[in-house]
């Protein structure tokens, strides 16, 4: 069955959520979350139900390498818009989405966010696919340590810098003046004296290849890939659906606006994350599974 991409809140929404209940009731389901399940955090995603990207593109893991005053600009960014996600919780969408790996229903989780909410709704297993913002690494002797670390010793160093105005941004990045960023002093590794990076894959840069392929497992072993918050326009999570369904496993897609992965999934939902994934574990937990197959219904 195929699902329109443009959706009205009306029939083919809900025929969507009875083939996501159904396959949830059948166990087995692969979660690929993105960062449309955020944003009933406060954490704003970059290309909003339009699937257009925001204004500002990212920052390159090229700029950042290349250039001082880059990886100025992109901490200065950072340190002021890092409260907006140490502070954010876990909403709706996340713990339904724990509710349904407790109970089963949910055989792994494979998350495009660097936010870290999944781990704090409790899904300690997710599998951080372009790594965490709660982590820091050194460019140079690769060792880690946490972003609180780092971000105390921001504060000593640029004291009252969290004072001035600035705009949130996705991924904890803030829009500020250029007056500020030209002043902000940067941290080295206090290990080595090397370029302190997050520990998240930027644009441009590579997924760790152990990583992919732990993705890849699961999602083989997966009796469904159900897609929450992501436009798919990356194809760092659009190659888990395209492998799901050359091998005939249903895929359900739940995102307000379109994806490059609509026309491969078995059904659309176009509602907020947080109301469908708490409907969906409610209704996934009295259907009884005795004698039934998940394809049956796709």
């Amino acid at each position: 069955m195929s699902v329109p991409a443009t959706l009205d809140g009306t029939a083919a929404d809900a025929a969507g959520l009875e083939t996501l209940v159904r396959l949830l009731a059948g166990r087995g389901v692969v979660v690929l979350s993105g960062a449309g399940l955020s944003t009933e955090s406060g954490i704003p995603d970059y290309r909003g139900a339009t699937g257009s990207r925001r204004r500002r593109p990212p920052m390159t893991y090229q700029e950042f390498t290349g250039s001082e005053a880059a990886r100025r600009r992109y901490w200065a960014r950072s340190h002021a818009g890092w409260q907006a996600i140490a502070g954010a919780e876990p909403n709706a969408g996340h713990r339904a989405v724990e509710q349904l790996r407790r109970s089963g229903h949910v055989s792994a989780v494979i998350t495009q966010n660097v936010d870290g909410l999944h781990r704090a709704a409790g899904t300690r297993t997710a599998v951080e696919l372009h790594g965490g913002l709660h982590r820091v690494v050194c460019l140079e002797c690769r060792r880690t340590s946490a972003r609180e670390e780092l971000d105390r010793r921001l504060e000593a160093l640029n004291g009252g810098f969290r004072d001035a105005d600035a705009v949130a941004r996705p991924d904890g990045d803030a829009e500020l003046p250029q007056e500020l960023v030209d002043g902000f002093r940067v941290a080295p590794c206090r290990a080595c004296g090397g370029v302190l990076k997050p520990d998240v894959v930027f644009f441009g840069e590579s997924v760790p290849e152990p990583r992919v392929r732990r993705c890849y497992e699961l999602v083989d072993a997966g009796q469904a890939l159900v897609v929450l918050g992501s436009s798919l326009t990356v194809m760092s999570g659009l190659r888990f659906v395209r492998r799901a369904a050359r091998a005939g496993t249903p895929v359900v897609i739940v995102n307000q606006g379109v994806t490059r992965g609509d026309e491969l999934a078995a059904a659309r939902i176009g509602r907020p994350l947080g109301a469908v994934l708490t409907e969906a574990a409610r209704r996934s937990a009295e259907v009884r599974t005795c004698g039934w197959r998940a394809s049956t219904y796709v």
